[in-house]
């Protein structure tokens, strides 16, 4: 076997020897390898392998640089720019709180680092202060109020009450307009279940087309469609309500939609381009299903109504019809002078 060359620290000399020399114990070319050509550097490297093949006690200085990696690495990462509070490039509260205040502008705002984005992800407040992860809802637009100025100019009007009350304080009220080819009706009454128009050729109840706003145990108002058979109301599938709102509000079912003037011929469903009796009636729910209305002779119009004709129309409830009646007066000054002239 033919022994190495002393001094060796060329290429073709042994690993051994150069680490011996310095060149290998700081894990770097030597700077004759740098220079030499290709295949002495390629001799070089492949020496280095074969000693680092060597166990580790022959030569310990060549591991030397692999364990201070080894042993640096986790230093080095924890400067990593992609921590969300190192350095000035920074994008998490941390950095912020070091006074970082000029990162923004000089780091680009989107990097590869998942440091990055989840800071970024903080700052755009994706997730809001109280933690949920998405936005809430946008507010439901609240009901508008039934404007009863309008009545008798823009709109048809039916009040039953108390003398002078409006949409809020009658025991029922009814509007109406036309709007394009729809009607528009708004209903409103004191009641905590249902609130219904009936649309009949006479006064009496049976035989009627029937739209109704109804309050459920889920506290929503949703809009029915009934045919009287008799004295019982039966729900028909068939609804030609559209753009129906309602709301509960003290004690008042109050409800809003359009329904078209002419519709396809059907027992269950009239045209309204024609002029109907008007049936006005309200009354509790259990459940979400109407019963029985409030009074025994639920109100109705004089006359029948046109859908062009635009009227305000008052009519006194049961218990102001007394005292408003001619009889009624007749008799009250009857007795005033009755007591005042004392008998002979």
């Amino acid at each position: 076997m033919r022994r190495p060359r002393q001094g060796g620290g060329g290429a073709g000399g042994s690993a051994a020897a150069r680490a011996r020399a310095g060149g290998l114990g700081g894990g770097s070319v030597p700077a004759r390898a740098r220079g030499a050509p290709a295949a002495a550097r390629a001799a070089w490297l492949r020496d280095l392998c074969a000693a680092m093949a060597r166990p580790l006690r022959q030569h310990p200085r060549v591991w030397t640089p692999l364990l201070l990696l080894l042993l640096t690495g986790p230093a080095a990462c924890a400067a990593s720019p992609a921590d969300d509070g190192a350095g000035p490039g920074g994008r998490g509260p941390r950095g912020r709180a070091r006074g970082d205040t000029g990162a923004d502008e000089a780091v680009q705002r989107h990097d590869s680092s998942y440091g990055t984005f989840a800071g970024e992800f903080y700052d755009l407040r994706y997730l809001s202060e109280e933690g949920y992860p998405f936005p809430t809802a946008p507010p439901v637009d609240p009901f508008a109020k039934i404007k009863v100025d309008d009545c008798g100019k823009t709109k048809g009007c039916f009040r039953y009450g108390k003398p002078g009350c409006n949409a809020e304080t009658c025991d029922y009220f009814l509007s109406y307009r036309m709007i394009g080819a729809d009607v528009e009706f708004e209903l409103s009454a004191d009641t905590d279940g249902w609130v219904a128009v009936g649309f009949s050729s006479d006064k009496k109840m049976g035989g009627d087309d029937v739209m109704a706003c109804v309050h459920d145990d889920n506290g929503r108002v949703r809009i029915q469609h009934f045919y009287n058979v008799g004295q019982w109301a039966k729900e028909i599938q068939r609804n030609p309500a559209r753009d129906e709102e309602g709301v509960f509000e003290n004690n008042r079912v109050t409800c809003r939609f359009k329904r078209p003037v002419n519709v396809p011929r059907d027992e269950t469903i009239v045209d309204l381009h024609l002029s109907w009796y008007y049936l006005f009636a309200w009354g509790p729910a259990i459940q979400g299903s109407i019963t029985r209305h409030d009074i025994d002779s639920p109100p109705a119009s004089e006359r029948v109504v046109s859908i062009y004709k635009y009227e305000d129309i008052f009519m006194p409830s049961a218990a102001y019809q007394t005292f408003s009646s001619p009889f009624c007066l007749l008799l009250i000054v009857a007795l005033t002078f009755y007591l005042l002239m004392g008998t002979p």
